[in-house]
């Protein structure tokens, strides 16, 4: 067998040499790029975190004048038909009275609508078959 000579030798030792220096070189490199991302990662956290803590009074601030304005919807919708009640009452009390006052005229006034409205139900009719 042959011996390696002491050139082969310093040659190998040099590509081994290269070799660990490579790798040395490509995992400093990997633990830069990973110090960089985790820093990217925690800036972001940061910025978001941030973001969300600058929100959420605002989010807070508009959910109260949402349900404010809803509470106020809602009491203007109970007072109109609370309204709208006190009318039909009153409406009703001054018929009744109307028709106790006047029971004659009132007859004639209840058929004379009547007899209008079938005219108008009796001319729709007839529109929508022809």
């Amino acid at each position: 067998m042959n011996m390696p000579s002491s050139s082969t030798k310093q040659f190998g030792q040099q590509a081994t040499n290269v070799g660990d220096q490579g790798a040395a070189a490509a995992d400093n490199a990997a633990r830069t790029a990973q110090r960089g991302i985790d820093d990217a990662a925690s800036s972001l956290s940061n910025t978001v975190e941030d973001l969300r803590s600058q929100a959420a009074p605002i989010i807070n601030r508009v959910t109260t004048q949402a349900q404010d304005a809803a509470r106020r919807g809602m009491d203007a919708v109970r007072e109109g038909s609370q309204q709208i009640r006190d009318r039909a009452v009153t409406a009703a009390d001054t018929t009744v009275a109307y028709v106790k006052d006047e029971p004659v005229k009132s007859m004639l006034i209840a058929a004379a609508t009547g007899a209008a409205l079938m005219g108008l139900v009796t001319l729709l009719g007839r529109s929508r078959h022809d």
